[in-house]
């Protein structure tokens, strides 16, 4: 992967992460910043996933942004308990 497709796969985590935040009902009680790692990692998660069954850039990104409300569920839910 080159330093371009790494880039663009972190622009693209930072959206998905606001895209799963947004999925999940109710107010969340993370940080912003928590919720763009989630979606960088959920991307990455996401997409490899996905790739197993097809290569279709909106089944991609529908299983990246579900990645990213699991995501953001449990740390939610980590996060508010420590709190």
């Amino acid at each position: 992967m080159e330093i371009t497709g790494i880039i663009s796969a972190i622009v693209v985590g930072l959206i998905i992460g606001a895209l799963g935040r947004l999925v999940v009902p109710g107010k969340q009680h993370l940080p912003i910043w928590l919720t763009l790692v989630l979606g960088i990692v959920a991307a990455f998660i996401g997409g490899a996933i996905a790739t197993i069954f097809t290569t279709f850039w909106l089944f991609v990104l529908i299983v990246q942004v579900l990645v990213a409300a699991a995501g953001v569920m449990l740390a939610d839910g980590f996060y508010a308990r420590r709190r």
